[in-house]
């Protein structure tokens, strides 16, 4: 998944080219808007179709379809334009690019692909608020089914939305065997201050331990890890949490940032990026930055 990511001091404007590629072999109309979003407990949460907020009434595009040959390329232009009086705040949204296709023989049913690039942009004076999270406890269990789960509880403890990812990997288990890594299955969107879990599940095969559990987490460019022994229950059970080795940490500063390509259903979107203050423009080049957030 990639983003829109960027601190915005009010009377700001700034600019983002997609590139929309189509990836089938037909010509598609692709409808091209910007719609709501919010982060509702520990979930990015998009409105329902083309929803509006007060993001969304930033944006202008200078095209809302494009007809993409097959294989082919178009470039939409997307400004957004903060107001004086904006206050200080995260705002969340969703630029989608949209293909709808005809029912099959004999259907009802038509079929709306999309495939979108969100929107963090916290407004206000001075420079971005820092992005920082910790880790929790860890608690292992074990599904009726026999099915392990690691759930490690996790903190905001900064000032911009995150986006948590990250691997699980075991070591030092039985005969010093090892496992891993693993991927979250289950990560979490918090706003700041925000709190929730993420979650592992690894083979059913796994045996009980114990085990050294490495949990590494990241968002964006700040990533955390923390070990702890830990020993899965029985199936149907939740078992001790984690007695905790070692923390560790690693945050790397950058700018403004933006995000990159995002891949659906045979549709790409490509996001170039170029900010206007609010004196006037100048032709500064393009630069295409990747991010994971």
């Amino acid at each position: 998944m990639r983003y829109i990511v960027d601190h915005l001091p009010p009377g700001t404007t700034i600019k983002r080219q997609l590139l929309i590629a189509n990836r089938t072999d037909e010509t598609r109309r692709i409808d091209v808007y910007p719609a709501a979003a919010s982060v509702d407990g520990s979930e990015f949460t998009f409105g329902e179709g083309r929803a509006t907020n007060e993001l969304t009434s930033w944006i202008t595009l200078d095209k809302s379809a494009v007809e993409v040959e097959a294989w082919g390329e178009a470039r939409v232009l997307a400004t957004i334009t903060v107001p004086p009086p904006a206050s200080r705040g995260e705002r969340y949204g969703v630029i989608w690019a949209s293909a709808t296709s005809a029912p099959r023989d004999g259907g009802e049913v038509t079929q709306i692909h999309r495939v979108g690039v969100r929107m963090y942009l916290d407004i206000g004076p001075g420079g971005e608020p820092v992005s920082d999270f910790s880790i929790g406890e860890l608690r292992p269990a074990r599904s009726p089914e026999g099915v392990p789960t690691v759930t490690a509880q996790v903190t905001n403890t900064g000032g911009r939305a995150i986006d948590l990812t990250g691997t699980v990997a075991l070591t030092d288990g039985p005969a010093d065997s090892r496992a891993g890594p693993f991927p979250v299955v289950q990560g979490v969107t918090l706003p700041p201050g925000g709190s929730g879990q993420v979650i592992a599940r690894l083979p059913a095969e796994l045996p009980n331990g114990p085990w050294k559990i490495e949990v590494n987490l990241e968002s964006g460019m700040v990533k955390r890890s923390i070990t702890a022994q830990i020993q899965f229950p029985d199936p149907g059970q939740v078992g001790k949490r984690g007695s905790v080795i070692s923390r560790m940490t690693s945050v790397w500063t950058v700018g403004a940032a933006v995000a990159g390509l995002l891949l659906l259903t045979g549709l790409a979107v490509l996001v170039r990026r170029s900010r206007q203050s609010p004196r006037p423009p100048t032709d500064a080049p393009r630069e295409r930055i990747p991010v994971g957030r």
